[in-house]
């Protein structure tokens, strides 16, 4: 790591995350975090000052940041989506939802936390537009998202020193994206969607804002 501020991505081996990894790679180095080591190392070999960081997001403990001598962005971006009614969810839909979403991301950030501090940083929550409205066999899916969206809330109030974003993305292509797609049973078109850059370009904006904003919510739609 060089002297550039530090951002830690999570998800980061596709989709969004990835896309946010290329949008701070010229100004941060990165950690890239998720669980598909190889794409993961793949991605690190083409940015510079990208270091891949294979790890299972809910099973994250202390002894897993040594590799952190500091912290000045933390983008949660992994996520899982599990459509249904909500008559069919079961326990297990319901707990593997939420600790990927909502549990996991907790722990991490007040892993982080301090060193957060020390440097007065950045914290992006990659959210949706479920987040914001639960639609018919989406209600565990958009259940997380709401108590993700209370999450960077109380976030940003307990912790002034640092920034919070939320960040509520439409329909991005994204491979996540085409397995909805799968479980409502109709045709993935990507072009139909925001490119995933989009997302990145957007979250840049909001770590690159000066010292005197705080860009606390972004939405981005399809046009």
């Amino acid at each position: 790591m060089s002297d550039r501020p530090v951002a830690l991505v999570t998800g980061a081996s596709s989709g969004i995350g990835s896309a946010i990894a290329r949008s701070l790679a010229p100004t941060h180095d990165l950690l890239l975090g998720g669980r598909d080591a190889d794409a993961l190392a793949v991605l690190a070999a083409e940015l510079p000052g990208a270091t891949a960081w294979p790890f299972d997001l809910t099973n994250v403990a202390s002894a897993d940041l040594g590799v952190l001598s500091r912290l000045d962005v933390l983008v949660h971006s992994a996520g899982i989506a599990l459509l249904g009614p909500l008559s069919e969810a079961t326990q297990a839909d319901w707990r593997q939802t939420f600790d990927v979403n909502v549990f996991a991301v907790a722990e991490l950030t007040n892993l982080v936390l301090p060193r957060l501090r020390e440097a007065s940083g950045h914290v992006v929550l990659i959210n949706s537009g479920a987040g914001r409205n639960a639609n018919p066999g989406w209600g565990v899916y958009a259940a997380s998202k709401f108590a993700l969206r209370g999450y960077a809330d109380a976030l940003r109030g307990d912790e002034p020193s640092l920034r919070v974003t939320t960040v509520y993305p439409g329909r991005t292509a994204t491979p996540m994206q085409e397995d909805v797609r799968r479980q409502e049973g109709g045709d993935y078109d990507p072009s139909k969607y925001i490119d995933p850059a989009s997302v990145g370009r957007a979250v840049a904006s909001a770590v690159l804002a000066t010292p005197d904003a705080h860009i606390t919510e972004l939405v981005v739609r399809p046009r």
